[in-house]
């Protein structure tokens, strides 16, 4: 018999990579390639969308090429992307209008203000569960149509579509400019601003609000279903899925059951909680989002937290203060002492994201002495991460009425066993990281898969999950409430500072 596979597109915020993934959830072939950042001013984040899709047309052949596979041995393409990022592009030549805007980008902030300020404001936060923030969609796109003469018009012609990344990779896969599919995934809509909770299509008031052209927007879909056939990279294989990143780790984890929780570590971290399939609506900071959707079943509802600096913190730490070489070594530098030295480093380079959702908060070191070493510094790099994650649980423990038991992990920090430990101690709560690290793609798989019928049910899936690491709790209880407690105040002090810094105040 042909052996059969399913091939996943991780298109991440640094680089995209193709696997391909066997019936038992184990990678075949891998390709991954890069693409540029670029920071034109300061707060702005852009990526040339064209490159990404160009890099895919050169990956996927080759992911194939690896494996010693046909494209007709795989049975289904699904893609997990990057969140928010926002891409405008010519229906008729197949060009994007100017770079994609990243979900990182802050230019948006004025923008959230002036629409903060308006009548009806409350009305973004009760239709699509989310906060009036920068981190979204629809402030990028609003931003776009105004600094882009006529833009607006050729987008209430239908002449400029609108997409999140997988939308504009699956309008070139299946023939771009010659029936290119227009479609999005409840997932990616979730995050826009524009797309209602409860129904799970465009919100007509949102869009008013906003003052948003429907006609540029894409077809919501589900996460599993056939959206069409590629006629590009890898024409004939059956895109059957799309997620985004943060919702497809969940689902290529296995959180299936209400209450299970995984947590993302990479250059911000993402922790998701599976509520069930009624929107839970958070008072303590998170955001009620889509977990998944398998076609006409009804939705899974999840909330997030949303950690803006994680991974990103050892970047800055090893590129900007030059105190290690590669990131690993940030572990073994970490190790030289035995605490932070009453150190805490409280990452805000551009705010702070959930559950304080600051965006005037700015990043801050407290407690230097002479006694500090760049150990401690070290040290107080990873338990930045950690206590974040603790302030996450402790929001979505308060919102979900359930204690977290367990904490699924999965991303690149993972690797660093030190903070693995530091994030059992503080929660408390086991901390477990599966065989395979890549539940990101492995998630977009797993749906394209189910909606072709290659994996039969979601047990079936559950079956391929295997554990590789545990973390047990080991702190004495009074000294991580103490240090959380001072951790607290830490946070405290980076509100209001760009106001400050201002203001004179």
């Amino acid at each position: 018999m042909v052996a059969r596979y399913v091939m996943s597109v991780d298109q991440g915020t640094t680089s995209t990579r193709c696997i391909l993934f066997d019936q038992g959830g184990r990678m075949v072939s891998v390709t991954q390639r890069e693409h540029r950042q670029r920071y034109p001013k300061p707060g702005w984040v852009e990526h040339d969308a064209t490159e990404i899709w160009r890099n895919l047309e050169h990956m996927a052949p080759e992911a194939l090429a690896r494996a010693g596979v046909d494209a007709s041995q795989v049975v289904a393409l699904g893609i997990a992307n990057q969140r928010e990022t926002t891409v405008l592009w010519d229906r008729h030549t197949g060009n994007p209008v100017g770079r994609a805007v990243v979900w990182q980008d802050t230019r948006t902030d004025e923008v959230v203000e002036a629409f903060a300020s308006r009548p009806g404001a409350e009305i973004v936060l009760e239709r699509s569960g989310l906060p009036l923030a920068s981190y979204f969609s629809a402030p990028r796109l609003r931003w776009l149509l105004d600094h882009t003469p006529g833009l607006h018009e050729r987008a209430e012609r239908g002449d400029v579509l609108f997409g999140t990344m997988e939308s504009w990779l699956v309008w070139n896969l299946t023939g771009g400019v010659n029936g290119g599919v227009h479609v999005t995934d409840v997932t990616n809509a979730s995050r826009t601003l524009l797309m209602n909770i409860e129904t799970l299509q465009w919100d007509k008031d949102l869009m008013a609000f906003f003052d948003i052209p429907a006609a540029m927007l894409p077809e919501i879909r589900s996460n599993a279903e056939l959206y069409g056939t590629a006629t590009k990279a890898v024409p004939g294989v059956r895109i059957s899925a799309a997620l985004g990143d943060q919702q497809a780790a969940l689902f290529g984890q296995t959180c299936f059951a209400q209450g299970e929780a995984k947590c993302t570590y990479g250059t911000g971290s993402f922790l998701l909680l599976n509520t069930g399939t009624v929107p839970v609506r958070s008072s303590h900071g998170l955001l009620t989002t889509v977990g998944y959707r398998i076609g006409d079943e009804p939705a899974v509802y999840a909330l997030e937290g949303s950690i803006a600096v994680t991974g990103s913190l050892v970047q800055w730490f090893r590129d900007s203060l030059g105190l290690i070489s590669t990131a690993p070594e940030i572990e073994t530098l970490a190790r030289t002492v035995e605490d932070n030295g009453g150190c805490y480093i409280v990452p805000a380079f551009s705010g702070l994201f959930a559950p304080h959702w600051r965006a005037d908060a700015r990043g801050i070191i407290v407690g230097l002495t002479s006694y500090i070493t760049k150990g401690h510094l070290a040290r107080a790099v990873l338990e930045a991460t950690g206590w974040q994650t603790r302030e996450v649980v402790d929001a979505m423990n308060a919102d979900s009425g359930l204690e977290l038991s367990t904490l699924k992990v999965d991303g690149g920090m993972t690797a660093d066993n030190l903070l693995m430990q530091f994030i059992a101690d503080v929660l408390p709560a086991p901390v477990v990281r599966p065989m395979v690290a890549e539940t990101v793609s492995l998630g977009a798989a797993y749906a394209a898969g189910l909606a072709v019928g290659y994996w039969p049910d979601l047990e079936g899936l559950r079956r391929n999950w295997h554990r590789a690491a545990q973390w047990l709790p080991t702190m004495d209880a009074d000294r991580r409430e103490s240090e959380y407690a001072n951790w607290k105040r830490a946070v405290e002090r980076t509100f209001g500072w760009v106001r400050s810094t201002h203001t004179g105040a």
